[in-house]
């Protein structure tokens, strides 16, 4: 099973990522009116992000896989060159041959994104600040020294050439003959505009479609068509094999030896596909790294891929995510039932989407009537319903020994099943304020005869902006009752 693949992953695997850096970004806000100075939008900015991007991107995710990173390439004396070295930084990765450049400027690539009313966000513009000259012969002599002392001591190469000068024909060529004498799995994300054979010798090479019909001058309709250009691109430059992604069609796999294999993608709403080719390759490198079978890893790719468009601009995932969702294709999990860690991720995603996220808690011992009442008058408050339910040690602190009468993995099924409920997360404390915490929902329902300073949690989700609201209840009906009740009949049947 590829579960059970993905658990030989190795721990903390060497990769060394070689390419062109970038920093990526974003400032957001609201588009509402026009300028009267100009027929443009105005964008009256809320916020501004900084993210890693380009080849920095590769490593941020193959970081969060928990992989042990070195990064190789240029930056400017700049500010957005020390922004990107905080970055690397944060995210534990080793920048010690980032080296930098007085007459180049750190790539940097601005978007501008915004929102007008109640809609989804987009991109409004992008600015680039670049150059794409070659870097300079000093450079280069470090990298080519630096080069001799990384690769045997690595576990994967990945290139992930932009074309902005940092990946030389002289560098690349030294790179991967280095990689085939240590046995070092060398892959490589080409340069749209760069002829295939600069990378001649490389153990897998990913072009997309476009680069891939660029790079064999015929163009891939079918899968066969993939095939045969994929094979053709191995042959014509000795590249041991080449993994073709055909954007919402999925990814070809071929070898020089000529098995091939195809991977539809997996069916999902497409939300944005930033990011999802930097995923793969992340993806294919850690698993050559790791030594799994070419099969394995493109099919493991292509659920990284699939999970990445599910999600705003550039994610990383980590190894827990990933997990889950293999456990769920598989049918151990429901896809429903979430952990907070998750649930606070999926939270942030949806806001970001512009959906409201709704959030209300109990212990949903014995579903009945009331609650599922209540639980779809709380779906109709926003976009997403996301369920918390007590554990059932917090429900014995609570309700005491006898309790709960059904057990969380199946209050948590029962509560899955409803069309209504969008994600279920067991949690063990008392109260739900460290989820309320974590999530920070839009909107926190509580039904019953409460006061609105009488909800649990009330000062945290008003203290970020969010809102309180208060349902109406199903009179007559409890879990207490119904409890009642049936030991009421069993002792009427004993007497009887």
């Amino acid at each position: 099973m590829l579960l059970d693949e993905f658990k030989k992953l190795s721990h903390r695997p060497k990769i060394l990522v070689l390419g062109d850096l970038m920093l990526d970004r974003y400032t957001s806000g609201l588009t509402n009116r026009i300028s009267q100075e100009a027929p443009v939008l105005v964008l009256k900015t809320a916020q501004q992000e900084d993210k890693l991007g380009g080849a920095a991107s590769v490593a941020h995710m193959l970081a969060a896989l928990d992989a042990e990173i070195v990064c190789m390439g240029v930056r400017g004396n700049d500010a957005a060159g020390d922004c990107l070295i905080d970055l690397l930084r944060t995210a534990g990765i080793r920048e010690s041959y980032v080296l930098a450049e007085s007459d180049r400027p750190t790539t940097l690539k601005q978007r501008f994104v915004g929102r007008s009313g109640s809609g989804l966000p987009s991109q409004v513009l992008r600015v680039d600040t670049e150059v794409t000259k070659a870097i300079n012969t000093v450079t280069q002599s470090h990298f080519l020294m630096a080069l001799t002392h990384i690769i045997p001591n690595v576990d994967a190469v990945i290139i992930s050439d932009y074309d902005k000068g940092v990946c030389t024909e002289a560098l690349l060529a030294a790179c991967i003959q280095q990689c085939n004498e240590h046995s070092v799995p060398v892959l490589v994300d080409p340069g749209r505009n760069r002829p295939v054979s600069i990378y001649r010798g490389a153990t897998l090479i990913k072009p997309n479609r476009v680069e891939t019909q660029l790079a064999v001058s015929q163009s891939i309709v079918t899968t066969s068509d993939a095939m045969s250009a994929g094979r053709q691109l191995c042959q014509d430059n000795n590249i041991a094999s080449a993994v073709i992604t055909l954007d919402s069609d999925g990814m070809c796999y071929v070898n020089q030896a000529g098995e091939s294999e195809f991977v539809p993608a997996m069916s999902r709403a497409v939300f944005d596909i930033t990011g999802a080719g930097d995923m793969v390759i992340s993806m294919l490198g850690l698993c050559l790294a790791s030594r799994l079978s070419p099969s394995a890893a493109i099919q493991l790719a292509n659920v990284a891929a699939g999970m990445e468009v599910d999600r705003a601009g550039v994610a990383v995932l980590c190894r827990e995510e990933i997990e889950q969702e293999l456990g769920q294709l598989v049918g151990s999990a429901n896809r429903k039932q979430v952990s907070a860690r998750q649930a606070a991720r999926l939270a942030e995603e949806y806001r970001r989407r512009g959906h409201r996220v709704v959030f209300t808690n109990g212990c949903f011992d014995l579903l009945h009537v009331g609650h599922v009442s209540y639980l779809e008058e709380a779906s109709r408050q926003g976009d997403v319903l996301i369920v918390g339910v007590n554990s059932d040690a917090s429900v014995r602190r609570l309700k005491g020994s006898s309790r709960p009468v059904i057990c969380e993995v199946d209050r948590s099924a029962m509560l899955s099943a409803l069309a209504c409920v969008d994600h279920v997360v067991v949690f063990d404390d008392d109260t739900p304020c460290q989820l309320l915490h974590d999530i920070q929902p839009d909107i926190l329902v509580k039904g019953g005869t409460y006061r609105r300073e009488e909800v649990v949690g009330y000062e945290i989700v008003e203290a970020y902006g969010g809102e309180i609201r208060l349902m109406n209840v199903v009179e007559g009906v409890s879990t207490t009752r119904i409890i009642g009740s049936l030991a009421k009949n069993t002792q009427l049947k004993k007497a009887g």
